[in-house]
Parts: C-alpha cells; sequence; structure tokens
C-alpha cells in the first residue's frame, strides 16, 4: 500500500513509518516538524519515502501530498489535555475543523483505507471493570469531545470502496526516535534515572498503557487486515491497566537496578481511573500485545545510557507543550 500519514513524525509515527518501510509499504508523511526534521534522518533516503511539511489546515497542499496514496493512518493532532489546553482554539482548528474536510477530500482522491487514532479518553470516568467499546461516551474535555466528534465524523463516510476503521489508544510509552517525556510512564523514568526522586500523585487511579512497539504492530495489523474485518469498527488497543502506584513501582525497581530511586505519594483531586478492555481487537483481529511497562522502562534506562536522550529534563523538544509555546504555532 501507499500510506499517507499526517502527522507522521510525532511520537508513535517516528516508528511507525520504518516500520511501513520495512513491511514493503511505501509512506508519505505530511507534518509540520515542531519536534525537529532530523527525526528520518536514516531513512530519508529511503525510495518509498516522501516527506512533506505542511499544515493539515491547509486543503490544497494535502491534496496535492495525498497523490498516488491509497490509505490513511491519521495520526495528526495537538496531542494530549495539557497541550489542548495551552490554546483551546488552535486545538479545534487542527483537531476537529479540518478533519471532514480532509475525509471528502481523502475520500474524492480514491482513499480505500481510512484509520483514525482517536483515544480511550473518550470514555470519561467508568466505575465499571471493564470499558469496552459500545459503551456510551463521556469525554471530558475539549481534546477528548473533538475525538469523539472526528470517530462520528468519519463513520458517516463508510462505503463499500472507503473502508473507516478507529483505534481508541491507551497511554503509549516507551522509547521512539521523536521522544515525548510528557506522558506517565515516560515522566517517571526520566525522573527516576535522572534524579532518583518520582513522585506519584494519589495512587488508585487505573492508567491503561500500551508500549509503543505494540501501538505501531496495532496500527500495521489494521491495515493490513481483511476490508470486512474492520469497516466501521472501533477497537480499543490497551494491554495492562496498572494504578498510577503500580507504575511508580514498576518504575522505582526497574530503574532500582541500577541507581537508588525514592518514591513519594501525595494525594491528587485528579481521581480519573480508566479501566480499558482490548479484548475486542484481541478476538475480532487476533491482535495480541506483546511487551510490559517494565519493556517501556528498559528501553528507556538504554536510550538514556546510550545518550540517545540528552538533556532530558529540560529540552523543550520532549514536551509538547514547551515545543508549542516556543513555536508560538497558530
Amino acid at each position: 500500500m501507499h500510506v499517507f500519514i499526517p502527522g507522521g513524525a510525532g511520537y508513535v509515527g517516528s516508528l511507525l513509518v520504518p516500520a511501513l518501510l520495512n513491511a514493503g509499504h511505501a509512506v508519505t508523511v505530511y507534518d509540520l516538524f515542531l519536534y525537529g526534521e532530523e527525526v528520518f534522518d536514516s531513512i530519508k533516503s529511503h525510495p518509498k519515502l516522501t516527506l512533506v511539511k505542511g499544515d493539515i489546515r491547509d486543503l490544497s497542499k494535502m491534496e496535492d501530498a495525498l497523490h498516488g496514496c491509497d490509505s490513511v493512518i491519521h495520526l495528526a493532532c495537538i496531542s494530549n489535555d495539557p497541550s489542548f489546553e495551552l490554546n483551546p482554539n488552535l486545538g479545534k482548528s487542527i483537531n476537529l475543523d479540518p478533519f471532514e474536510p480532509f475525509v471528502q477530500l481523502a475520500k474524492k482522491k480514491g482513499i480505500q483505507r481510512f484509520i483514525y487514532a482517536s483515544s480511550s479518553s473518550v470514555y470519561g470516568v467508568k466505575d465499571v471493570p471493564n470499558v469496552t467499546e459500545d459503551m456510551e461516551l463521556h469525554p471530558l474535555t475539549d481534546y477528548s469531545k473533538f475525538k469523539a466528534e472526528c470517530e462520528k465524523i468519519l463513520l458517516k463516510y463508510k462505503a463499500d470502496d472507503f473502508t473507516c476503521c478507529i483505534l481508541r489508544p491507551a497511554t503509549v510509552c516507551g522509547y521512539a526516535p521523536r521522544q515525548r517525556l510528557d506522558v506517565v510512564v515516560n515522566i517517571l523514568t526520566n525522573l527516576a534515572y535522572n534524579t532518583g526522586k518520582i513522585k506519584v500523585m494519589g495512587g488508585d487511579q487505573l492508567r491503561p498503557n500500551i508500549h509503543i512497539q505494540d501501538m505501531v504492530r496495532a496500527y500495521l495489523h489494521v491495515l493490513e487486515a481483511p476490508s470486512e474485518n474492520i469497516q466501521g469498527e472501533i477497537f480499543n488497543v490497551g494491554y495492562h491497566n496498572h494504578s498510577v502506584q503500580e507504575l511508580g513501582t514498576i518504575v522505582q525497581t526497574t530503574v532500582g537496578k541500577k541507581k537508588v530511586v525514592d518514591l513519594e505519594q501525595i494525594p491528587t483531586n485528579d481521581n480519573r481511573s480508566y479501566h480499558v478492555s482490548s479484548e475486542k481487537i484481541s478476538t475480532k483481529l487476533g491482535f495480541i500485545p506483546k511487551y510490559t511497562i517494565q519493556d517501556a522502562v528498559d528501553g528507556l534506562i538504554e536510550a538514556f545510557e546510550q545518550g540517545k536522550l540528552p538533556n532530558s529534563l529540560e529540552d523543550k523538544r520532549y514536551f509538547n507543550i514547551k515545543t508549542m509555546k516556543a513555536v508560538n504555532l497558530t
């Protein structure tokens, strides 16, 4: 396939793009490259890779870039609640407003398969033991409300020649060439390794996570699945639903093999708790995650030891909010 990936130079995209190329697919990445244009330096001469620097609000440029593509994996967005809240109007102009015009454009240009990266945050807070894809959505923030809205928009356009599928990922963790250190497991590991101290806010709240390598495997799995198995379907993609306290302990224990780590537990008013079931993608598509939280922590430790994440406590490129403030995106 020839896969068009808006947002392909982000955290997940930085590993997904090489994986797609290794699987024999052609890839066009469409991205602003806010976090650095060097993310694909090692593969930029690949004959099946096209890199386009552009804004998803620029539909004419998107239309040109779509030429020759037959599939879309839509990753582009202002990611997560804190980044979104920095500038809600900007978030809406990127996460929601251009989405339907782009879906219409993709369909017009002959795209046959459209995979959308939503979020498990669309469920809001649930008291049930397992949150499944058929449950009512109660998004609590504009970020998650717009994710839910885009899901509805996409499914309106499904047709025999336009396969639409939605993934609701858990929080992604682990090492990637375009690293994020502002998500929970990565935050804790960075602090544990580089300061020897971590704080756990609360403790009992459940936080579903998935290793970034498994997230990449999931996109490949869905991209290559028979159309009839994914048409109009929504899949949660997660693995273990650990409590925040358990995440802290895993990080403390794993990093603790290298150096002493103090863990402090402090109260919080943020009692959001998610327990997401990923049984559907397992039973319907046969996708089973392979990597644990400990694997993610080990991968980050290795990256620190090898000097792949210099100045990891301060450098803005690892933190979405810091970068967005610095570039003053409008």
